[in-house]
């Protein structure tokens, strides 16, 4: 299926034109939820909770990646609206070429760091080994994650969206099949498990590059020739700052999720909440395909000057994120303790733990899309600053002092509590963020 950014977008066709981008995402969401799947079963509780500690950092670097991607793919998608394909091509091939630079710098210093970084974040004796195993091994592929981040937004920008599907089911096939041919088969463990996860993403970063630089690629968006443009670099950085603290955020809040589990519960509370992650993981990669495909043409008829357009699809936007957070919401509800079985089956407390637990925390999915959006509108509109300011505040600053001041207040349940709190106090912020800004942009008319 081919999109064009151009036109009209009623709701069918933005739904239609959005399911690309989000069976992208979930199907992106899966590498890690396969990997605790086999990990939890087939390694231990020891090596799952080892896993689960290790990752937030790794995502933190890997959202370099989409900040790079969701920043410069609206900055080239509003090239293109400006009737400049030229501009808008050098733009692309030269932060991919960025990219790879950072990408490989981290990599070294990570590697050398990994047992410091695990024992920072809380890794005890029988943890460290694990961390510093799956986390060393994943470096290695540092640079094809953050490409694989980075092309997501860009295969919208070329208006293939069905392109980046594809892939990602690609890669999620590869990881599962791995994943059980070297864990479950050859009893590899952890290593396995991250072997899996490398693999597949060469794949996710490695194909899309060979496909925009080789002859097949009839698209827009074409690799060429390019030098540095430092003031295309530091607008898409901005830009995309809102999806990098956004990422980079809710690892920080992860990170402090388990440093208060291990001293409230321990070992047993850092695994059921690497299972509401799970959870939340499919949940959030809803909203996040979402976003990323409606910002290129949000991007798009801004840098066109339709600003009917723009009033419409933030209408409709508004709609589908509320449904979908009502809809998502009662599926975990409802699915939460077939899913902990699924898990963490194999220890009754644990599961009791993770099913109680998880009642609490999903509630925040009923907003939390709305949040969610609201960066990314801002993003699409090019204004990275109050973008990165709605998100910063939703997940560093409201939920980072909520899991630290309620568990004083209400026990073990302040912790799962934190979220929905936060996610309460952000969506006051995010419509006082698009009623202010509104008339700058001519969205904020909503007749």
């Amino acid at each position: 299926m081919e999109v064009e950014l151009k036109g009209h977008y009623g709701y069918r066709r933005i739904v239609r034109t959005m399911v690309p981008m989000v069976l992208t995402m979930l199907v992106t969401s899966v590498y890690t939820i396969v990997d605790g799947f086999f990990i939890s079963n087939y390694a231990g509780s020891d090596a799952f909770a080892g896993m689960n500690l290790i990752w937030p950092p790794m995502d933190i670097v890997c959202a370099i990646g989409l900040m790079i991607g969701a920043g410069g793919s609206a900055l080239v998608s509003k090239t293109f609206g400006e009737q400049d394909p030229e501009r808008a091509n050098r733009i692309f091939s030269m932060l991919l070429k960025v990219t790879v630079t950072v990408s490989a710098v981290l990599a070294v210093v990570l590697f050398i760091t990994m047992p410091w970084l695990a024992r920072t974040l809380g890794a005890d004796d029988a943890m460290l080994p694990y961390c510093v195993q799956y986390g060393r091994i994943l470096v290695t592929v540092l640079p094809a994650c953050m490409l694989q981040r980075a092309f997501t937004p860009f295969f919208m920008v070329a208006e293939r969206p069905h392109f980046s599907t594809v892939l990602s089911i690609a890669c999620g096939i590869t990881n599962i099949v791995l994943d059980f041919l070297f864990i479950a088969v050859f009893g590899w463990g952890l290593t396995g498990a991250a072997v899996a996860t490398a693999t597949s993403l060469l794949v996710g970063g490695g194909v899309p590059l060979w496909f925009f630089r080789s002859k097949r690629n009839r698209t827009q968006l074409k690799l060429v020739p390019c030098s540095y443009d430092w003031k295309a670099i530091a607008n898409s950085c901005s830009n995309g700052m809102s999806e990098f603290v956004g990422a980079v955020s809710l690892s920080i809040v992860s990170i402090c999720y388990n440093w208060q589990l291990m001293r409230y519960i321990g070992s047993d509370g850092v695994s059921a909440y690497g299972v509401i992650m799970y959870l939340g993981f499919i949940f959030a990669a809803v909203f996040i395909g979402y976003n990323m495909g409606i910002s290129q043409i949000i991007s798009y008829n801004y840098g066109a000057g339709n600003r009917d357009e723009l009033k419409s699809l933030l209408r409709k936007s508004l709609v589908i994120v509320g449904v979908c957070g009502i809809g998502l919401t009662a599926i975990a509800e409802m699915g939460i303790p077939l899913i902990a079985r699924i898990f963490v089956g194999y220890s009754q407390p644990l599961w009791e733990l993770t099913v109680h637990a998880s009642k609490i925390y999903m509630i925040s999915f009923i907003i939390c899309g709305l949040n969610m959006f609201t960066s990314a509108l801002f993003t699409a509109l090019n204004n990275g600053v109050v973008s990165a300011v709605a998100a910063f505040v939703r997940t560093l600053v409201l939920e980072l002092g909520a899991v630290f001041i309620l568990p004083a207040v209400l026990g073990i349940d302040g912790i799962w509590m934190a979220v929905n709190v936060a996610e309460f106090l952000a969506i006051l912020l995010s419509a006082g963020l698009i009623v202010g800004f509104g008339k700058r942009y001519g969205i904020c008319n909503f007749a």
